[in-house]
């Protein structure tokens, strides 16, 4: 049965002169799905949705790049010899650690320049960030990449998985962990919660770092499942070194911002 098992097409059709992947598709549907909630969320959070669409503007693209920059810098010694595939980001290759970063400095840029709160508007920002990257790991899927180790057919079918999501984890003879799919429901789950904390009414900018110590938690462990972690030495993954760091500044944010009263408006008022 293996033998007959193709993996889906990773281009969604093909221009000629152009090819357009998945992986571009999804992740542009990632990002319009979360603007359209962050405009909302803006409109009655008082900011504007204007607002949102002019700084997404910048933060896409910068965010790209520095998601494909970071991913580069820790593959260097192949994309050292191969210099013309670092463009080639339709093939996949970015880091979250890196998108991330791209977006939160241009966010303090945008925010300054615009004379709003930084912290109101990453609150805003929070549950359609986490949301992009839930949808955006289907990409993955589709490049049949970000998978865990080799496991059996039965294992997978255990797990109630349809058909073409058990097929596509057949790579090269053996099937694999669908890692993108953990983090997927992880990402989703955490949106929930997210919006949840929304009407809990937290101290402006506790919803944001209730994103980043959430994502951390899951990336952490669903990390040590995958084959294709970026490493820093020969045992440390660096997404697991990130994930611990961002964990504990996030936690140590939130107490002194508390302790020394930064904090002092909360998520729903004006």
């Amino acid at each position: 049965m293996e033998q007959d098992i193709q993996p889906l097409n990773p281009i969604a059709f093909d221009l000629g002169f152009l090819a357009v992947h998945w992986y571009g598709i999804i992740i542009g549907f990632g990002v319009l799905l979360g603007l359209y909630i962050a405009t909302r969320e803006a409109d009655r959070r008082g900011i504007g949705k204007e607002t949102f669409v002019d700084m997404i503007l910048f933060a896409v693209p910068i965010a790209i790049i520095s998601a494909r920059i970071y991913y580069v810098i820790f593959q260097w010694d192949y994309y050292s010899q191969n210099p013309g595939q670092i463009i080639q980001i339709w093939n996949g290759g970015i880091a979250i650690h890196g998108a991330i970063i791209g977006a939160v400095i241009t966010a303090i840029v945008f925010s300054k320049v615009r004379k709003l709160s930084f912290w109101k508007l990453v609150d805003v920002a929070a549950p359609s960030l986490l949301l992009g990257q839930a949808i955006g790991r289907w990409g993955n899927f589709m490049n049949q990449e970000a998978h865990g180790g080799e496991v059996t057919r039965a294992f997978l079918e255990n797990l109630h998985l349809p058909n073409f999501i058990i097929n596509q984890m057949y790579i090269e003879g053996s099937y694999y962990h669908p890692t993108f799919l953990y983090e997927s429901i992880w990402n989703l789950l955490g949106v929930v919660l997210l919006l949840f904390l929304r009407r809990s009414n937290l101290h402006r900018g506790e919803i944001f770092l209730s994103y980043v110590i959430w994502y951390s938690v899951g990336r952490f462990f669903i990390e040590g499942l995958r084959t294709d972690s970026l490493m820093l030495t020969e045992t440390l993954r660096i997404a697991q070194v990130i994930s611990i760091v961002l964990i504990v500044v996030a936690i140590g944010l939130w107490v002194y911002r508390r302790v020394r009263g930064y904090a002092d408006k909360k998520y729903l008022e004006a």
